[in-house]
Protein backbone atom coordinates (compact mmCIF):
# COMPACT_ATOMS: atom_id res chain seq x y z
CA UNK A 1 0.00 0.00 0.00
CA UNK A 2 2.89 2.45 0.74
CA UNK A 3 4.58 1.68 -2.28
CA UNK A 4 1.40 2.44 -4.22
CA UNK A 5 0.75 5.64 -2.84
CA UNK A 6 4.42 6.66 -3.45
CA UNK A 7 4.03 5.75 -7.11
CA UNK A 8 0.62 7.89 -7.40
CA UNK A 9 2.91 10.98 -5.95
CA UNK A 10 5.37 9.91 -8.58
CA UNK A 11 2.80 9.85 -11.39
CA UNK A 12 1.15 13.38 -10.38
CA UNK A 13 4.74 14.55 -9.91
CA UNK A 14 5.19 13.69 -13.46
CA UNK A 15 2.19 15.02 -14.79
CA UNK A 16 2.37 18.26 -13.28
CA UNK A 17 6.40 18.78 -13.97
CA UNK A 18 4.86 18.03 -18.05
CA UNK A 19 2.29 20.78 -17.63
CA UNK A 20 4.63 23.00 -16.58
CA UNK A 21 7.19 22.82 -19.34
CA UNK A 22 4.29 23.10 -21.49
CA UNK A 23 2.56 26.15 -20.22
CA UNK A 24 4.82 28.46 -20.91
CA UNK A 25 5.63 27.17 -24.25
CA UNK A 26 1.95 27.53 -25.66
CA UNK A 27 1.60 31.43 -24.32
CA UNK A 28 4.65 32.45 -25.54
CA UNK A 29 5.23 30.48 -28.47
CA UNK A 30 1.92 28.81 -29.60
CA UNK A 31 0.03 25.67 -30.06
CA UNK A 32 2.54 24.39 -32.87
CA UNK A 33 6.17 25.13 -31.07
CA UNK A 34 4.94 22.32 -28.62
CA UNK A 35 5.40 18.71 -29.11
CA UNK A 36 6.29 15.69 -27.46
CA UNK A 37 10.03 14.92 -28.35
CA UNK A 38 10.67 18.55 -26.72
CA UNK A 39 9.00 18.02 -23.21
CA UNK A 40 11.14 14.35 -23.21
CA UNK A 41 14.41 16.73 -23.26
CA UNK A 42 13.21 18.84 -20.91
CA UNK A 43 12.47 17.21 -18.15
CA UNK A 44 15.15 14.38 -19.24
CA UNK A 45 11.82 11.78 -19.65
CA UNK A 46 11.86 9.10 -21.91
CA UNK A 47 9.21 9.88 -24.88
CA UNK A 48 7.22 6.71 -23.87
CA UNK A 49 6.89 8.05 -20.14
CA UNK A 50 5.34 11.24 -21.45
CA UNK A 51 3.03 9.46 -23.68
CA UNK A 52 2.08 7.38 -20.56
CA UNK A 53 0.76 10.33 -19.41
CA UNK A 54 -0.68 12.16 -22.38
CA UNK A 55 -1.54 10.31 -25.30
CA UNK A 56 -0.81 13.54 -27.04
CA UNK A 57 0.49 17.53 -27.05
CA UNK A 58 -4.03 18.12 -27.82
CA UNK A 59 -4.59 16.30 -24.47
CA UNK A 60 -2.03 18.19 -22.47
CA UNK A 61 -3.79 21.77 -23.52
CA UNK A 62 -6.94 20.05 -22.52
CA UNK A 63 -4.76 19.13 -19.05
CA UNK A 64 -3.64 22.54 -18.80
CA UNK A 65 -7.17 24.06 -19.58
CA UNK A 66 -8.86 21.65 -16.80
CA UNK A 67 -6.30 22.68 -14.33
CA UNK A 68 -6.89 26.27 -14.12
CA UNK A 69 -10.96 25.56 -14.59
CA UNK A 70 -10.30 23.36 -11.35
CA UNK A 71 -8.89 26.13 -9.29
CA UNK A 72 -12.11 28.73 -10.37
CA UNK A 73 -14.63 25.79 -9.69
CA UNK A 74 -12.56 25.85 -5.78
CA UNK A 75 -12.92 30.24 -5.79
CA UNK A 76 -16.99 30.25 -7.25
CA UNK A 77 -16.90 27.56 -4.13
CA UNK A 78 -15.57 29.66 -1.55
CA UNK A 79 -17.47 32.65 -3.21
CA UNK A 80 -20.84 30.80 -2.55
CA UNK A 81 -20.22 30.20 0.96
CA UNK A 82 -20.70 34.66 1.36
CA UNK A 83 -23.48 34.96 3.63
CA UNK A 84 -25.75 37.66 2.54
CA UNK A 85 -28.86 38.38 0.14
CA UNK A 86 -29.11 36.94 -3.17
CA UNK A 87 -27.49 39.78 -5.09
CA UNK A 88 -24.64 40.05 -2.26
CA UNK A 89 -23.79 36.48 -3.25
CA UNK A 90 -23.95 36.86 -7.12
CA UNK A 91 -21.34 39.81 -6.06
CA UNK A 92 -18.69 37.32 -4.55
CA UNK A 93 -19.14 35.33 -7.24
CA UNK A 94 -18.36 38.50 -9.45
CA UNK A 95 -15.06 39.04 -7.42
CA UNK A 96 -13.95 35.28 -7.41
CA UNK A 97 -14.53 35.68 -11.31
CA UNK A 98 -12.32 39.28 -11.47
CA UNK A 99 -9.26 37.52 -9.09
CA UNK A 100 -9.20 34.47 -11.37
CA UNK A 101 -9.04 36.37 -14.33
CA UNK A 102 -6.17 38.65 -12.59
CA UNK A 103 -4.10 35.49 -11.66
CA UNK A 104 -4.82 33.25 -14.41
CA UNK A 105 -5.08 35.23 -17.56
CA UNK A 106 -3.70 32.08 -19.33
CA UNK A 107 -6.95 29.84 -18.95
CA UNK A 108 -8.83 32.71 -21.46
CA UNK A 109 -6.09 32.05 -24.08
CA UNK A 110 -5.63 28.01 -23.63
CA UNK A 111 -9.43 27.64 -23.02
CA UNK A 112 -10.18 29.58 -26.78
CA UNK A 113 -6.95 27.18 -27.73
CA UNK A 114 -8.99 24.09 -26.65
CA UNK A 115 -12.11 24.38 -28.06
CA UNK A 116 -11.12 24.55 -31.53
CA UNK A 117 -12.21 21.62 -33.03
CA UNK A 118 -8.94 19.74 -34.79
CA UNK A 119 -7.26 20.14 -31.11
CA UNK A 120 -10.57 18.99 -29.20
CA UNK A 121 -11.65 16.24 -31.12
CA UNK A 122 -7.99 14.32 -30.75
CA UNK A 123 -8.72 14.63 -26.72
CA UNK A 124 -9.90 11.71 -24.59
CA UNK A 125 -14.07 11.22 -23.52
CA UNK A 126 -12.09 11.48 -20.10
CA UNK A 127 -10.37 14.48 -20.03
CA UNK A 128 -13.18 16.10 -21.97
CA UNK A 129 -15.70 15.13 -19.15
CA UNK A 130 -12.87 16.74 -16.38
CA UNK A 131 -13.43 19.96 -18.16
CA UNK A 132 -17.25 19.88 -18.50
CA UNK A 133 -17.89 18.34 -14.98
CA UNK A 134 -15.31 21.68 -13.77
CA UNK A 135 -17.82 24.00 -15.83
CA UNK A 136 -21.10 22.62 -14.58
CA UNK A 137 -20.30 23.01 -11.03
CA UNK A 138 -19.51 26.75 -11.63
CA UNK A 139 -22.50 26.96 -13.43
CA UNK A 140 -25.05 25.57 -11.44
CA UNK A 141 -23.76 27.58 -8.47
CA UNK A 142 -24.50 30.32 -10.29
CA UNK A 143 -27.48 29.15 -11.65
CA UNK A 144 -28.51 28.70 -7.69
CA UNK A 145 -28.15 32.12 -6.90
CA UNK A 146 -30.45 33.25 -9.26
CA UNK A 147 -32.87 30.59 -8.29
CA UNK A 148 -32.78 32.31 -4.64
CA UNK A 149 -33.14 35.57 -5.69
CA UNK A 150 -36.39 34.72 -7.75
CA UNK A 151 -37.74 32.85 -4.70
CA UNK A 152 -36.85 35.83 -2.68
CA UNK A 153 -38.51 37.64 -4.77
CA UNK A 154 -35.11 40.29 -4.85
CA UNK A 155 -35.88 39.44 -8.89
CA UNK A 156 -38.22 39.10 -11.50
CA UNK A 157 -37.43 37.77 -14.51
CA UNK A 158 -38.66 38.71 -17.66
CA UNK A 159 -41.29 36.18 -18.89
CA UNK A 160 -39.80 33.53 -20.89
CA UNK A 161 -36.61 33.91 -19.55
CA UNK A 162 -34.99 31.45 -17.08
CA UNK A 163 -32.54 31.79 -14.54
CA UNK A 164 -29.81 29.10 -16.42
CA UNK A 165 -30.35 31.56 -19.54
CA UNK A 166 -29.44 35.00 -17.57
CA UNK A 167 -26.14 32.76 -16.27
CA UNK A 168 -25.36 32.33 -19.51
CA UNK A 169 -25.62 36.01 -20.36
CA UNK A 170 -23.35 36.87 -17.36
CA UNK A 171 -20.61 33.82 -17.84
CA UNK A 172 -20.77 35.22 -22.21
CA UNK A 173 -20.05 38.60 -21.21
CA UNK A 174 -17.17 38.10 -18.76
CA UNK A 175 -15.70 35.15 -20.63
CA UNK A 176 -15.32 37.79 -23.47
CA UNK A 177 -14.29 40.27 -21.40
CA UNK A 178 -11.57 38.53 -19.55
CA UNK A 179 -10.69 36.90 -23.16
CA UNK A 180 -9.77 40.12 -24.10
CA UNK A 181 -7.69 41.91 -21.12
CA UNK A 182 -5.50 38.41 -21.68
CA UNK A 183 -4.93 38.75 -25.62
CA UNK A 184 -5.47 42.81 -26.60
CA UNK A 185 -2.93 44.69 -25.89
CA UNK A 186 -4.64 47.08 -27.93
CA UNK A 187 -7.67 48.11 -25.45
CA UNK A 188 -6.22 51.25 -23.68
CA UNK A 189 -5.60 53.17 -27.30
CA UNK A 190 -8.67 52.48 -27.63
CA UNK A 191 -10.03 54.23 -24.80
CA UNK A 192 -10.37 51.06 -22.00
CA UNK A 193 -7.87 52.25 -19.50
CA UNK A 194 -9.49 49.75 -16.86
CA UNK A 195 -10.71 46.66 -18.42
CA UNK A 196 -11.91 45.19 -15.07
CA UNK A 197 -13.03 48.04 -13.16
CA UNK A 198 -15.34 48.77 -16.60
CA UNK A 199 -16.56 44.76 -16.57
CA UNK A 200 -17.51 45.05 -12.95
CA UNK A 201 -20.10 48.52 -13.84
CA UNK A 202 -21.24 46.65 -16.82
CA UNK A 203 -21.98 43.58 -14.43
CA UNK A 204 -23.54 46.08 -11.93
CA UNK A 205 -26.00 48.11 -14.65
CA UNK A 206 -26.73 44.82 -16.29
CA UNK A 207 -28.01 43.53 -12.60
CA UNK A 208 -30.11 46.74 -12.53
CA UNK A 209 -31.15 46.66 -15.62
CA UNK A 210 -33.45 43.22 -14.68
CA UNK A 211 -34.48 44.72 -11.22
CA UNK A 212 -32.32 43.04 -8.77
CA UNK A 213 -32.27 44.28 -5.30
CA UNK A 214 -31.14 45.91 -3.44
CA UNK A 215 -29.81 48.07 -6.68
CA UNK A 216 -26.47 49.61 -6.57
CA UNK A 217 -28.24 53.11 -5.82
CA UNK A 218 -29.74 51.61 -3.02
CA UNK A 219 -26.54 49.70 -1.41
CA UNK A 220 -22.88 49.74 -0.53
CA UNK A 221 -21.60 47.23 -3.39
CA UNK A 222 -18.10 48.47 -2.63
CA UNK A 223 -18.21 47.71 1.00
CA UNK A 224 -19.52 43.99 0.33
CA UNK A 225 -16.78 43.63 -2.08
CA UNK A 226 -14.02 44.60 0.90
CA UNK A 227 -16.08 41.78 2.89
CA UNK A 228 -15.93 39.29 0.86
CA UNK A 229 -12.37 39.85 -0.18
CA UNK A 230 -11.47 40.26 3.43
CA UNK A 231 -13.78 37.03 4.21
CA UNK A 232 -13.16 34.45 1.63
CA UNK A 233 -10.19 35.84 -0.67
CA UNK A 234 -7.58 37.40 1.53
CA UNK A 235 -4.65 35.85 -0.06
CA UNK A 236 -6.06 35.88 -3.82
CA UNK A 237 -6.50 39.80 -3.34
CA UNK A 238 -3.17 40.78 -1.48
CA UNK A 239 -1.67 38.52 -4.33
CA UNK A 240 -3.96 40.92 -6.86
CA UNK A 241 -3.59 44.46 -5.98
CA UNK A 242 -0.14 44.11 -4.21
CA UNK A 243 1.37 45.79 -7.00
CA UNK A 244 -1.76 47.84 -8.22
Amino acid sequence: MVNETRKEREYLYREQRILDIARPVILQEGYHALNMNRIAEQLEFSKGTVYNHFPCKEEIILALATQTLEQRTEMFQRAARFVGRSRERMQAIGVACELFARMFPEHFVIEQLVRIPSIWDKTTAARQQQLYRGETCCLTLVSGIVHEAVGAKDLSLPAGLVPEELVFGLWSMTFGAYSMLATNNNLPALGIVNGYEAVRAHLRHMLDGYGWRPLDSEHDYDEVVQQIMTRHFPNEAAQVFQNV
